[in-house]
């Protein structure tokens, strides 16, 4: 696997995110390597996994790979999305996902993040939502799990701005669990895992699934759903979001003007 390290040690497994030459995008090929590679830890039992980026990475993940997000006219991130298929995958493990953040987290990798069980980060990690600077509506799931993490107004502020939260701010926003020393990182990160792996795996798995159902109680009517694709739909039928997607091909600013 090219673009993804794995590694199974002490009932921890290691899942490295390895391609710096494209900033860790989460393609398609990346994350099917990741999904294999989160299955592949399953059947071999690990009870605790740790995602990480490279060493000496300054960018964790660079998030969605927008050369391959579709054209006006399809939802860019629907049920069968590549990003959103990994982030399915981690809701629905049966063992705790530890983020260990080192550097800048963007647009979807932020979600995939948000998506693990526990992040714990450096100094020099910072959240940059970007879809507003794409013209890319997020969709109704991603929205919610930020809400849960930051709170409505906080969400709100982090997709209107598209602007970075830093790390000290992520940890009193309750983003990242710790915030640590970059030369700690790694330490603490697994010292934390190792102390997963001395509990009842089965008593962890029942509260992982109980904390997915929990987080989700409230059902969006489907009314309310329609008219949030719908909303979506208009977005994505844009010309800002082609202005959007071709701006970032161009490395250009965008011009929005909101048709």
């Amino acid at each position: 696997m090219p673009f993804i390290q794995t590694r199974l040690e002490n009932h921890i497994g290691t899942i490295t995110m390895n391609h710096p030459e494209h900033r860790n995008a989460l393609s398609e090929v990346l994350i099917a390597e990741m999904i294999e590679a989160f299955e592949a830890m399953k059947e071999q039992k690990a009870r605790v996994i740790v995602l990480r980026a490279h060493a000496g990475a300054k960018v964790w993940s660079s998030g969605h790979d927008v050369k391959e997000l579709p054209t006006p006219g399809r939802d860019p991130l629907g049920y069968e999305d590549s990003l959103v298929r990994v982030l399915r995958t981690v809701q629905y493990l049966t063992m705790p996902v530890i983020a260990m953040i080192g550097g800048s987290v963007w647009g979807g990798a932020c979600d995939l993040a948000f998506t693990c069980d526990i992040l714990i980060g450096s100094p020099d990690a910072e959240f940059t939502m970007t879809p507003a600077k794409l013209g890319v509506p997020y969709n109704p799931s991603g929205l919610l799990r930020f809400m849960n993490v930051l709170g409505l107004n906080s969400a709100k502020e982090m997709f209107f701005t598209a602007q970075p939260v830093q790390a000290e701010r992520a940890h009193l926003q309750g983003i990242l669990n710790h915030l640590v020393p970059a030369a700690s990182l790694e330490t603490f990160t697994y010292e934390l895992a190792r102390n997963i792996t001395c509990n009842s795996p089965l008593s962890i798995a029942a509260m992982k699934e109980s904390f997915r159902l929990l987080a989700n109680a409230s059902p969006l009517t489907p009314n309310m759903f329609e008219r949030i694709q719908g909303l979506r739909r208009k977005v994505y039928d844009s010309g800002d979001y082609r202005e959007g997607i071709q701006s970032f091909l161009e490395k250009r600013p965008p011009v929005f003007n909101g048709e």
